[in-house]
């Protein structure tokens, strides 16, 4: 039987939140990721820079990894913006990205969220770190589970 991580989103639903990292970070050096598990074990903040790190997401050359890590049975989520990012975004600019995304959560529509979320990431880190011939993608597309 599914657990909840599998039963979160459909296959159809994971390829199309992969096509919208892909689309998002093809204006942009940033690099964009999701992260599903189970809980984040009581301190999601915690949770969320333990999983940026474990990722390696620490490790891009200009520091602009987004991560949005979502903890399916306690029905939270986060997003980590590595310093690069933080820096130069403005101060609302993470919680209007998560009001985004909540307000599709509320409404079981988690792959609508995570993709408005993750098009809304990508608009910034293209403003901010514009894309250059030089650029690789550094880190995966996939959504990483755990």
């Amino acid at each position: 039987m599914p657990n909840s991580v599998e039963k979160f989103l459909t296959p159809s639903d994971e390829q199309d939140i992969v096509e919208a990292i892909r689309i998002a970070e093809l204006n942009t050096s940033g690099e964009i990721r999701v992260h599903i598990e189970k809980t984040s074990k009581g301190d999601l903040d915690r949770r969320a820079l333990e999983v940026f790190h474990a990722l390696k997401m620490d490790n891009t050359k200009l520091q602009n990894g987004v991560l949005i890590y979502v903890a399916v049975e306690d029905k939270a989520f986060a997003i980590y913006g590595d310093k690069g990012i933080n820096d130069l975004v403005e101060k609302d600019f993470w919680n209007s990205t998560k009001n985004k995304i909540e307000a599709h959560f509320k409404t079981g529509k988690f792959k609508e969220g995570l993709v408005d979320g993750i098009l809304n990431a990508g608009e910034q880190l293209k403003k901010h770190f514009p894309y250059t011939d030089l650029d690789i993608n550094e880190l995966s597309n996939n959504i990483s589970k755990g």
